[in-house]
């Protein structure tokens, strides 16, 4: 079966094809840079990469845009609070958004624009829409994008347009002609960034960025376009409507969201993160807890982990619980693979077990069941001790961007220097108390690892030992 994309417009599975063969052109909304990222923002940047990353092992040349948002209203709030530049502000957490990236094990894209570098091709693409009759200068001298010109705007939502309230950060104003219009270009305020223009002085609202950075950098249509469940409405719906009213074509050809992140309170109810109820997790916080817990790099692949055996469309809970479940899991993969070694062979995808992963991952990135296919090839391992099942363990694997780590470090992880020179000794010790038969006291210290959560693993090779959790 050919690759098949659940697209949001069409509501449906839908063949993949691409507009140019070999090649995908995929442009996935990125962040405000303006405070650290959130869980949330992992959830989709995870799964967008393992969307990247399949496309790539079915040997597509994937150009992947990832857009910053640095000119916003809640970026000018927070340098005016913090007493720096917007460009001091948005430097800062657009390093950090990176680095959070890089930590959770996804690719960096092939373009990153920001959007006060795409000022002129907005502004271009704001006075083609006037042109053509879309978009009019308002009262206060904004140029507003009249949503009632365009015939089919509310089709990706599913919304009638005579039903649809602005959206939240759709701006309402007397001095629109329509409560649903929203900003193309904002009028300079004092003391904000500003560039000139034919419209006077200002800054380019939020739709437009990306419609200019897209059809700059990938083309008047895409393959792909990509983002967050809360972008549907209003962010994506304008999207299609000023670029297809700009260029008279299809914007993108698969518009594909993530599901919805919520947090798991004590008592099992589930509720919308936020930092008011006080669940907001940054990426950084939760990366902190897990490789505090686990180690570091086991800590980050529990994290992604996490994060990726979910579909990517499916709503995920996040909790500490289901944080463990993770971290179990993946102890059942390691444990496999610790000490064996692969055939060496490369991936051959007309075995069993690769053929059953990639059906999975042709039926809209499917990880839950391509998840499934490494469980069995761990409890294969288990069994026969294949090299070819260890070969296909990392190879599959790797196409998600796990089980990449030493085996026998990541079932060690989360233990200090100081306290693995401790159990060393102590295994030492136990190897002589053996030796000299005083079998009392190689048991005891069996037993005193074992309740501070260290198993005693004998084989041929000696004694190794893993961190229970």
């Amino acid at each position: 079966m050919p690759l098949s994309i659940y697209s949001t417009l069409s509501r449906k599975l839908e063949p993949f094809h691409s507009i140019e063969p070999g090649r995908v052109r995929m442009y996935v909304c990125g962040v405000t840079v303006y405070d650290y990222c959130h869980i949330g923002h992992g959830r989709t940047f995870v799964g967008f990469d393992v969307v990247r990353r399949w496309l790539e092992a079915s040997g597509y040349e994937v150009d992947f845009v990832r857009n910053i948002t640095d000119v916003d209203d809640k970026i000018i709030r927070r340098a005016a609070e913090r007493g720096v530049s917007t460009d001091e502000l948005t430097a800062e957490f657009a390093r950090a958004m990176q680095d959070d990236m890089l930590a959770l094990g996804c690719l960096a894209p092939t373009k990153e624009p920001r959007a006060t570098e795409y000022i002129p091709d907005m502004l271009r693409l704001v006075d083609l829409l006037a042109e053509k009759g879309y978009a009019y200068q308002d009262a206060k001298g904004d140029v507003d994008y009249s949503v009632r010109a365009f015939g089919t705007y509310g089709r990706l939502s599913g919304r009638s347009v005579d039903d649809l309230r602005a959206g939240e950060r759709v701006s309402v104003s007397d001095a629109k002609r329509d409560p649903l219009d929203f900003v193309l270009w904002k009028s300079a305020k004092p003391g904000e960034p500003q560039w000139d223009s034919k419209w006077g002085p200002g800054r380019p609202g939020w739709h437009i960025e990306c419609s200019a950075m897209s059809m700059k950098l990938l083309g008047e249509t895409i393959d792909i376009h990509g983002g967050g469940p809360d972008l549907i409405f209003p962010h994506h719906e304008n999207e299609i409507a000023q670029s297809e009213a700009a260029t008279g074509k299809r914007f993108a050809n698969y518009w594909m969201h993530a599901g919805p992140l919520r947090v798991a309170r004590a008592d099992g109810v589930e509720e919308k993160m936020s930092k008011s109820l006080g669940n907001f997790w940054t990426i950084r916080d939760a990366l902190a807890e897990t490789s505090d817990k686990y180690g570091k790099g086991a800590g980050a692949e529990v994290l992604r982990f996490f994060l990726l055996r979910s579909h990517y469309r499916s709503p995920v809970t996040f909790s500490p619980a289901l944080i463990e479940d993770s971290h179990k899991a993946l102890v059942r993969f390691y444990t496999a693979l610790k000490g064996r070694e692969s055939d060496g062979a490369p991936l051959d995808w007309t075995e069993d077990h690769a053929a059953r992963f990639k059906a999975a991952m042709d039926e809209d990135f499917n990880t839950p069941q391509a998840v499934s296919v490494l469980f069995d090839l761990a409890a294969e391992i288990n069994r026969t001790g294949s090299p070819a099942l260890v070969r296909q363990l990392r190879g599959l694997g790797a196409v998600l961007n796990i089980l990449q780590l030493d085996a026998e470090a990541f079932l060690q992880g989360g233990v200090a220097a100081d306290e693995e020179a401790r159990i060393a000794a102590l295994i030492a010790e136990r190897a002589e108390a053996k030796k000299a038969r005083n079998f009392a006291r190689a048991d005891e210290i069996r037993r005193t690892l074992l309740d501070e959560g260290i198993e005693l693993q004998d084989g041929p090779q000696g004694t190794t030992w893993r961190r229970l959790v």
